[in-house]
């Protein structure tokens, strides 16, 4: 078994090559820059190396005897321990197939051999880079506890997730753990493209794309946050539900329980009879409580009541 890294260390770089003797000038190059590097010499011990030291980026050979590097990545992208690591593929293939085959495995990179240590140094400085921006923003919305997910656009899997949208998917969805919903993997399919495409034109989009899903009067929305990748996502994930919102307009307004209820249903459009047939009351006792929420409001009329309810809950949402 491979010991576990001190992660206050310094940036580590996991070579995967079948021959490291051939990389001995990049190997020393990377040492000469400041990086610890690892070296495994097959996939196995790559993916093993991998998920005990959690690299900061990879250089992953493409062709090895027995699981060649297109499978290595394939298998560090679909385990969660792994799946945030950059890959970039060194390979001596520079067909086109070949090419999108890395990209397809998950690389985000590739640099063709004979390798130019220069050149790679560039780029493992400028992967390493991104990766630790996207880490930190996960880490913070971890940490003050927003429901936040990263995911894979091209399969919908769910490369990173904080415990209280594990919480919520788990509640809303019938789906495996380390894989979005379905509905919500189709309309990221294509909503992502579309927003990536206005934000690399330098555009700023006029509205913010959200899905949302309703489920026994609880409402779970998804907003598309920012790319964390050429094919991954970060998600922001909010759950509202009906009496939250009824406890939000008692507490501005200093109502009692039950004016907060029939105060929002108001707000949903609802009569006096619609009402009393929610809350179990007769609509002569909904005009009484709603004669008292007019006071309390400063108003006259169920619209002004209605309109003064959601500006002051759009308030509070935008604090």
């Amino acid at each position: 078994m491979f010991d576990r890294l001190d992660r206050s260390r310094t940036d580590v770089v996991l070579i995967v090559d079948d021959v490291p003797d051939n990389l001995s000038l990049l190997h020393d190059a990377l040492d000469d820059a400041g990086y610890t590097v690892l070296v495994a010499t097959n996939g196995e011990a790559a993916l093993q190396r991998a998920l005990q030291a959690v690299p900061d980026v990879i250089l992953l050979d493409a062709i090895m005897p027995g699981m060649d590097g297109f499978e290595v990545a394939r298998r560090l992208k679909a385990q969660q321990e792994t799946a945030h690591i950059p890959v970039i593929f060194m390979t001596g293939l520079s067909e086109t197939e070949h090419v999108v085959a890395a990209f397809d495995a998950g690389g985000v990179d590739y640099v063709v051999k004979p390798i130019r240590p220069r050149e790679v140094l560039a780029r493992i400085a400028s992967h390493i880079q991104g990766a630790r921006q996207a880490r930190q923003a996960r880490n913070a919305l971890d940490a003050f506890g927003h429901a936040s997910i990263t995911v894979r656009i091209s399969d919908g899997r769910i490369l990173w997730q904080t415990p209280l949208a594990r919480k919520l998917l788990q509640s809303h969805f019938d789906a495996p753990e380390a894989v979005a919903p379905v509905e919500l993997a189709d309309w990221l399919k294509l909503t992502a493209p579309k927003l990536s495409a206005e934000l690399a034109r330098g555009l700023v989009p006029t509205t913010v794309p959200v899905w949302a899903v309703n489920q026994g009067g609880r409402r779970l929305s998804f907003t598309l946050h920012q790319p964390t990748g050429d094919d991954e996502w970060l998600l922001v994930m909010q759950e509202s539900s009906d009496q939250a919102a009824m406890d939000a307009l008692s507490q501005e307004f200093k109502l009692t329980t039950r004016e907060g209820e029939v105060l929002y249903w108001v707000v949903k459009g609802k009569t006096n009879r619609d009402i009393g047939d929610i809350l179990g009351s007769s609509p002569a006792t909904v005009k009484k409580q709603l004669e008292h929420i007019f006071a309390k409001l400063g108003v006259e009329t169920r619209t002004a009541a209605a309109g003064l309810a959601m500006s002051r809950v759009a308030q509070l949402k935008a604090r």
